[in-house]
């Protein structure tokens, strides 16, 4: 089954991807965003989401059947976040009164259970791995407020809806807020040329404890999957690849596609902000070397979400038994996810 489809972040690592699925399955794909990029198969919408009226009249005449919410705006403080986080979610919503709407996807994640960015891993917390039927932690939390703007809007439209709660993800974007495996493959790629050590930057907990991944291409699919599937609706659910792994294993994994040397976890973080700093001029030179299509190392790196993810003081695994029930059992090697990426990365001109 398909539809008219509008992705709201169509240029992220989540909206790219699910438009590529979306396109390949044979949906209508109209991707949003502030300067849309053109990609085969998909209609470009250049909207503003904090511009309601702007925003009303580029949609005025597009009809999705389903919305796909795929994006947010970072901010200084969370209060701050669920303010703007919060309206972009309403006037997208509000500005589509005149379509058929059948089913709102939203895509958080598992800051769900571990607060924001202020308190992010830090006081009480939900046991792992988490489950879905976990309750919200009592503090601010912008993805809290997304989910509340979509549950009165279906109350208010008739529609259906689903939320998608991926863990840290992999997948190919450029110009990514959060984008941990393309600042990866920029560390490895600078370690490489400079012959510095590849030095694990986070905590011993994340080096020794079980963690998961999600590839950005199955959170497509389980996108896809739950806007169509009568039994997940007004559902959320983890998304996970399905594997767990130790940083201790995959760091290694990492080290040789790079092919550099791993070298010993001290046992204390060394962030890559601390690591990567300075580090632009260098690239910019390797981009004109090798012919690379970016020589802005800013507009691929993130380290400091690659820190936070990395420097989480506690295990993180997510459950995903009420994917698993309902008849969703894609999985995907989590090293592979990575690989996958690399190769891309590399056969595009990103990376040498």
């Amino acid at each position: 089954m398909t539809g008219t489809a509008l992705i709201a972040g169509v240029s992220g690592i989540v909206g790219n991807n699910l438009a590529r699925h979306l396109v390949e399955t044979g949906w209508d794909v109209h991707g949003l965003a502030r300067r849309p990029v053109q990609s085969s198969g998909v209609t470009p919408v250049a909207a503003d989401l904090t511009d309601p009226d702007a925003l009303r009249a580029a949609l005025a005449e597009i009809r999705p059947t389903n919305v796909f919410i795929t994006t947010w705006m970072r901010q200084e403080t969370e209060a701050e976040n669920c303010r703007v986080n919060g309206a972009m979610v309403r006037n997208l919503l509000g500005s589509l009164d005149h379509a058929p709407l059948a089913h709102v996807a939203l895509v958080t994640g598992l800051k769900h259970y571990l607060g924001p960015f202020e308190a992010y891993g830090k006081g009480a917390l939900p046991q792992t791995p988490f489950r879905e039927d976990q309750d919200r932690l009592p503090v601010e939390n912008f993805y809290y407020v997304q989910e509340d703007e979509v549950f009165a809007a279906a109350a208010r439209r008739g529609f259906t809806w689903s939320v998608h709660r991926p863990h840290t993800i992999i997948g190919y974007a450029l110009g990514n807020a959060m984008n941990m495996g393309v600042t990866l493959a920029c560390y490895a790629t600078l370690c490489r040329e400079t012959g510095r050590p590849f030095v694990f930057p986070g905590s011993a907990q994340q080096w020794n404890g079980l963690t998961d991944v999600t590839d950005a291409r199955l959170l497509a699919r389980h996108l896809a999957w739950a806007s169509t599937t009568r039994a997940a609706a007004d559902t959320a659910f983890n998304v996970v690849d399905g594997d767990v792994f130790r940083w201790s294993w995959m760091w290694s994994r990492i080290a040789e596609w790079f092919g550099v040397q791993p070298a010993p976890y001290s046992g204390e973080a060394m962030p890559l902000e601390q690591q990567m700093s300075g580090a632009a001029p260098l690239w910019r030179e390797l981009a004109a070397r090798h012919g690379l299509v970016e020589p802005d190392l800013d507009r691929l790196a993130s380290p400091w979400h690659t820190d936070a993810d990395l420097g989480r003081p506690i295990e993180v695994v997510t459950d995903m038994s009420r994917s698993r029930r309902l008849g969703f059992l894609d999985y995907q090697p989590s090293d592979d996810a990575f690989f996958d990426l690399f190769s891309r990365l590399r056969a595009e001109r990103v990376i040498p």
